[in-house]
């Protein structure tokens, strides 16, 4: 009775258990499963009796299998139990299935029986397959993006880099390379200003972002390309630890964006000297008239006096013609003037270090990359009063004229830096452009701002002209700081919105 009662409860929690028990013969043939194993294998009872329980495992692993059920069954102690992690069953169906195998003894009066128990590791599986299908998933896009990975360490002082960026490098063993051996492939020109972004981005007050574009040189064949370069530090009890990010090759972009920049140059050239000789005609058509009058009213004056044969009134008559002549042309000439600048002024309240920073990412993607940008840019600037498009236009020109004129310059680090502060007195923002180029002799410096005066070979004068013109329009004023060094010194002042003042 005792024993049928022991039976009768080993029956019940046999079968209610939760784990998938299997009860075997020490040979390894199955007697009796319950039916969380039936569930977890997708086998039937009558399927699994008298199956020799390594059918259920996976090929590759039953030989682990056997190895661990033999191990266990030449125990000396046959109270112990034994566990195996990790051995990959397969279901009825064909699925893989990931379980940690418990192996216990079972006695039933003088019959001794082994309790296989199957505990799922399913978590361990999924989350391997996850992390396969991740990085499958990572290394198609960076294929298709074309991008390197690379993480620099500023301790070890040694840069880990994927095999994209050593092909770009043309170093095609060894996954970490030292920081010296990896800056000296970059460009000479490019290197400070490279490494003033790295500096940037190291400054625990910043939020560790990087961002430059430089040229490499592949030693293999000689060949620059261009990278662009994004990444973030990251710090360590507030010292900068690692650089870890992407690189790509933007030298096709850039080659397409030189030869639109030089079509957009052109054009503009082009346009400008249309435009001053149209102007000049009109100028020329306008006065033509007038001082041909003067000029006649002139000789008869001169022939007067020389032939002593004075009459006051015929003088005076002249004189007056010189006079009204005269008059008329300069009225012509501001109606000329007039008519050329007709149309409505359209102004709108800007913030100003916006249309700044715009402006240096549209000259830097101009081809205009020989420098470094200096901002200090005033936080909280009232918003100004003015035209968007004016204003960036006289931006480009100063910003394009400064990277042009130190190109001559004889410097480590070519700088463009821009200051935006407050003239509390005039109630207006104050703008001051200066680069480290060779700057302007007292000549230059005096002329500079007269329409046709130039010092570049192929330019036609009329950029700052224009430039001050804009600024005076939109009520601001432009002038050139001649005693500043080094390089050029600009500044130009715009008023602050009416609800500022």
């Amino acid at each position: 009775m005792i024993d049928a009662l022991k039976k009768l409860n080993f029956r019940t929690l046999f079968d209610v258990a939760a784990e998938a028990m299997l009860l075997t013969e020490d040979s390894g043939q199955i007697i009796v499963t319950n039916p969380a194993a039936q569930q977890l294998l997708g086998y039937s009872a009558d399927e699994l009796n008298g199956l020799a329980i390594e059918m259920l495992i996976m090929p590759r692993y039953r030989k682990q299998y056997r190895y661990h059920q033999e191990l266990f069954l030449n125990r000396p102690k046959k109270s112990s139990k034994s566990v195996v992690n990790e051995l990959v069953a397969l279901s009825r169906d064909g699925k893989e299935i990931l379980l940690d195998i418990s192996f216990s003894f079972l006695k039933a009066g003088q019959q001794l029986y082994v309790l296989v128990i199957f505990n799922i590791a399913h978590r361990h599986l999924d989350a391997e397959e996850a992390l396969r299908a991740s990085e499958e998933r990572l290394r198609l896009a960076k294929q298709a993006a074309g991008l390197g990975i690379f993480d620099y360490d500023f301790k070890r002082n040694i840069v880990y880099w994927d095999e994209q960026m050593r092909i770009l490098w043309g170093k095609h063993s060894g996954k970490t390379i030292s920081y010296e051996e990896f800056v000296a492939s970059i460009h000479p020109e490019d290197r400070t200003a490279r490494q003033a972004a790295i500096d940037t981005a190291m400054d625990p007050s910043s939020n560790g972002e990087f961002k430059a574009e430089y040229r490499i040189i592949n030693p293999a064949n000689g060949t620059e390309c261009w990278i662009s370069a994004r990444g973030r530090v990251y710090f360590e009890a507030g010292r900068p630890n690692r650089l870890i990010g992407v690189t790509r090759d933007v030298t096709e972009q850039k080659n397409l964006q030189k030869k639109l920049q030089a079509q957009r140059d052109e054009t503009e050239k082009i346009f400008k000297q249309q435009v001053a000789a149209i102007t000049a005609s009109a100028i020329a058509h306008e006065l033509n008239q007038p001082l041909a009058a003067i000029s006649a009213y002139g000789e008869v004056v001169l022939h007067a006096i020389d032939s002593d044969n004075v009459f006051p009134d015929h003088l005076k008559r002249a004189l007056q013609g010189c006079v009204e002549q005269a008059q008329r042309a300069g009225r012509s000439l501001h109606e000329l003037l007039a008519f050329l600048q007709k149309g409505e002024l359209v102004t709108e309240q800007l913030n100003l270090n916006d249309i700044i920073c715009e402006t240096l990412n549209i000259v830097r993607n101009d081809s205009y990359q020989g420098f470094y940008p200096v901002l200090h840019l005033e936080k909280d600037l009232p918003a100004v009063q003015c035209n968007y498009t004016q204003i960036q236009k006289a931006l480009l020109n100063l910003f394009r004229n400064a990277a042009e004129a130190m190109h001559t310059a004889d410097s480590p680090t070519l700088t463009i830096t821009t200051m935006v502060q407050t003239l509390a007195e005039t109630n207006a923002a104050l703008v001051t452009i200066q680069d480290n180029g060779p700057g302007l002799d007292q000549i230059m410096a005096e002329r500079i701002f007269d329409p046709f005066f130039t010092t570049k070979p192929t330019g036609i004068g009329m950029g700052l002209a224009i430039s001050r013109a804009l600024i005076e329009v939109n009520g601001g004023q432009l002038w050139l700081d001649s005693d500043a060094k080094p390089g050029a010194k600009f500044h130009f002042s715009l008023p602050f919105a009416q609800d500022h003042a």
